[in-house]
Order: C-alpha cells, then sequence, then structure tokens
C-alpha cells in the first residue's frame, strides 16, 4: 500500500494508512492483534477493499 500511494497518491483507497498499520503490527508479532480483530477486518472491510481494487482495475 505505501508503495501504490507513492507512486500514485491520487488513488483512492478507503483506510489506506490502516492498511499499512495492521500490515506493521502483524508482521511485527504485536500481541494487540487478535484473532477477533483480523476477522472483523476480513468482514467489514476486505469487500470494501476488494471493490475498490475492482474500480480502479477497470479504469
Amino acid at each position: 500500500m505505501n508503495r501504490l500511494l507513492k507512486n500514485d497518491p491520487s488513488i483512492k483507497i478507503t483506510y489506506a494508512k490502516k492498511i499499512v498499520d495492521t500490515r506493521n503490527y502483524v508482521i511485527h508479532g504485536y500481541d494487540s492483534v487478535t484473532n477477533e480483530i483480523m476477522w472483523g477486518i476480513v468482514v467489514r472491510h476486505l469487500p470494501l477493499l476488494r471493490n475498490e481494487i475492482i474500480t480502479l482495475i477497470q479504469e
């Protein structure tokens, strides 16, 4: 996401900063990201991200 936004800052991805933050938490092994949090992200936020990506690809 960081590379994508650096390459083209005009790309509109909702929660882009949160995506980067979550990735960093997962990669660095912080204990505050639980299975419940991750599942909530999958259920609530992934469908929106998927739709935004599909829209970007179609442009």
